[in-house]
């Protein structure tokens, strides 16, 4: 991963400082990939720098919960988004070693069980997008309205991926996971129900060469 490892010496940083997380203790909400957050702290900050790639959980209520991958990056500029939010947090709980972990069955049992993170990204969704939370105490501040707004809009932007686009990357990324290369063009991708069709225009065939 090239440029990760470039924007993180550029910042004066190892890849051992910063991507500590433990796979053990993941998010299910990430999506597969080689990018995930572990346990982070509950400051949000990740979508400052990387709002296409990280969302929010609400795991300890009252509007404080932790971070997430919702889609993995393709592209250098993507990668370098992403790993700029990952800096922000706290307890180093990213990392990037997915490839290691992820299996092409696990994968699939991940996209059977979608239907679960679409309906809690729905329902979130609409209650961090309300104009009042008034049973959050602190965190009911008006001032902190556009923060939950905006991450709102982060899971709005989930459900829609998981809708139209990420179906097409878990392809191209079990793909990845069994042949450690991208496809050719006309080649055969896996199907996430375990059968094969012919390799189409996909937004992730592999893992991206600029990384």
């Amino acid at each position: 991963m090239p440029t990760a490892r470039r924007v993180i010496e550029d910042a004066g940083e190892s890849t051992e400082e910063l991507f500590t997380g433990v796979w053990e203790q993941r998010n299910w909400r990430n999506v597969p990939g080689p990018f995930y957050a572990g346990e982070t702290d509950s400051m949000a900050l990740g979508r400052m720098d990387a709002p296409d790639h990280i969302a929010y959980d609400d795991d300890l209520g009252g509007g404080f919960g932790s971070e997430f991958v919702y889609r993995q990056p393709v592209d250098a500029h993507q990668t370098e988004n992403l790993v700029s939010g990952c800096r922000l947090e706290l307890y180093r709980g990213y990392h990037w070693d997915g490839d290691d972990h992820w299996t092409v069955e696990a994968v699939r049992d991940w996209w059977r069980d979608r239907a679960r993170v679409r309906e809690w990204a729905v329902a979130i969704a609409a209650d961090w997008g309300a104009d009042a939370h008034p049973h959050w105490g602190y965190n009911a501040d008006p001032v902190y309205l556009p923060h939950y707004h905006d991450a709102a809009r982060g899971h709005r932007d989930f459900v829609a991926y998981i809708d139209d686009g990420l179906e097409g990357y878990l392809r191209g990324y079990l793909f990845w996971l069994e042949q450690r290369r991208e496809p050719r063009d006309g080649e055969a991708l896996p199907r996430l129900r375990g059968r094969t069709e012919r390799s189409v225009s996909v937004p992730f065939r592999g893992r991206p060469s600029p990384w």
